[in-house]
């Protein structure tokens, strides 16, 4: 993600590079506009060869070190410019104060030129431009023993939370395990753990379809009307936290919290709350649990009714095995056939592969390449829908990235779909990462956000940022 943000910064260093205010600095301060000119045509260079590194970075520990080093000078050049740009932009206001004073009063750029020393430990900034420009040199220089060429590479063109909403006519498989699952939900029998609440687990590693089975019980139309309260929370975090947990589940049940509640708080109104009435809970995306946490966590929950069900879902069987699962369920991988199924529904119109015989057998060898992960098939069937021509298919099939291998267990499918998003949709959606994992956006805000970065551009320079605010979503794709 950070490299999309390094390729949106660097978009935008260009832009001002070329700006008119940076020109009058030049000017002003009587340098050769040849030396920003040079750095400008080093930072294209470097440019020219993101995208193979974007993509090589994933298998290749040097050119990920090398995408470092571009950063720390890209960065370093942002800061230049943003301080030149502070203090024009103080010295013009200082010029209009005097002129609504009635005075008139020329830029001063003396000052302008004696500011823009100091940080630079009292070198001019003809010598830091100079330093900088030796810097992106090396860097160019580097890419050629790298390997790395332009233009090459997947052409550009933190999970989130989850939710309880579920799009089933994108769902296959699973019927079977999906109604044992709902059967044990409805049954009220005592409960194995001789409590009011049990716990029953699914399994499996990243992208298997662990959220959305959960979702489709959740919205079951039986389960729906067999339970009185229920309640979804994407725990998400690698570190559980009671309170966040307890307050989400408070929040689902419509009971109000407030910043200053401490957890005996909490676990009072829960347990209130819950008291006598049968109770469906999910807790999604569970990594790490401490026996103390669920023990906890459990207590106000012992008061719900005969019946009350948990359904948590996890990579790891050591979470499932603390919260004491009366039954956990291995989910597996999609078959071939039910893998290229869900493939037809999202890569062609109307589910038809037979209307694109010279897309079909390409489509196949990219579904094998997913192995049964139902969040791979969904990510390429969703980006090949766009792609027409059989180029653009091979493309897919044929990248470097299938053999990447990464430290954050990102699955290549996503990787893939990921580079091919349209830079303006990267720049906005890399630019989200910088946030805590189950940040809850607010729209409004994050577009305002983009805005402050310079990621949105309308092409028209008749056209001010508050005016395309309403077609952000446009834009960059929200």
């Amino acid at each position: 993600m950070a490299d999309a943000l390094l390729s949106a910064s660097l978009q935008v260093l260009f832009e001002r590079l070329a700006s008119r205010e940076l020109a009058k600095f030049i000017w002003a301060q009587k340098l050769s506009p040849d030396l920003l000119n040079e750095l400008k045509r080093k930072l294209v260079v470097v440019h020219k060869v993101l995208n193979d590194a974007e993509m090589k970075q994933f298998s290749d520990p040097l050119v990920k070190m090398w995408l470092v080093q571009v950063k720390d000078a890209v960065y370093h050049a942002e800061d230049l410019l943003d301080e030149i740009a502070t203090e024009a932009l103080r010295c013009e206001i200082e010029a209009s104060d005097s002129q609504a004073s009635g005075t008139h009063q020329a830029w001063n750029w003396e000052k302008v030129s004696a500011w823009v020393k100091a940080p630079f430990a009292n070198q001019s900034m003809e010598s830091s431009v100079k330093k900088m420009i030796a810097k992106l040199e090396k860097i160019a220089e580097e890419k050629e023993k790298l390997g790395l060429k332009e233009g090459e590479g997947d052409k550009l063109s933190p999970r989130p939370p989850t939710t309880s909403l579920v799009d089933e006519s994108s769902v296959v498989g699973r019927d079977g395990i999906k109604e044992e699952m709902v059967k044990w939900l409805l049954s009220d029998k005592e409960n194995a753990t001789g409590n009011n609440i049990d716990v029953m687990s699914i399994v499996g590693i990243g992208g298997n379809g662990k959220t959305t089975l959960a979702q489709l019980l959740y919205n079951h139309d039986t389960v729906k009307q067999h339970f009185h309260l229920k309640a979804w929370v994407c725990v998400s975090s690698q570190i559980f936290l009671i309170e966040e947990v307890t307050k989400s589940i408070l929040k689902e049940i419509g009971s109000e919290t407030k910043p200053d509640d401490t957890l005996n708080l909490l676990q009072l109104k829960l347990k209130e709350r819950v008291g006598n009435k049968k109770f469906l809970l999910v807790l999604d995306d569970v990594w790490d649990m401490k026996p103390n946490d669920w023990d906890d966590l459990r207590k106000p929950l012992l008061t719900a009714a005969e019946g009350s069900k948990i359904v948590v879902t996890s990579r790891s069987e050591t979470a499932a095995k603390i919260m004491r699962a009366v039954r956990t369920h291995h989910l597996g991988i999609l078959s071939p056939p039910e893998s290229w199924s869900l493939f037809t529904k999202l890569a062609f119109p109307n589910g038809d592969s037979r209307a694109y015989p010279g897309l079909e057998p390409i489509g196949r060898k990219i579904v094998d390449k997913c192995q049964g992960l139902p969040l791979a098939v969904k990510a390429l069937g969703s980006l090949l829908y766009y792609k027409a021509e059989k180029r653009e298919w091979e493309d897919i099939l044929n990248s470097e990235t299938w053999h990447s291998q990464t430290d954050h267990e990102i699955l290549p499918s996503l990787i893939l779909s990921y580079q091919h998003l349209s830079p303006p949709v990267k720049r906005c959606f890399a630019y989200c990462s910088i946030f805590p994992k189950d940040y809850e956006f607010h729209k409004e805000k994050l577009i305002l956000l983009w805005m402050a970065e310079g990621f949105l551009h309308s092409g028209q320079s008749n056209r001010r940022m508050e005016e395309m605010k309403g077609g952000s979503r446009e834009e960059c794709g929200t």
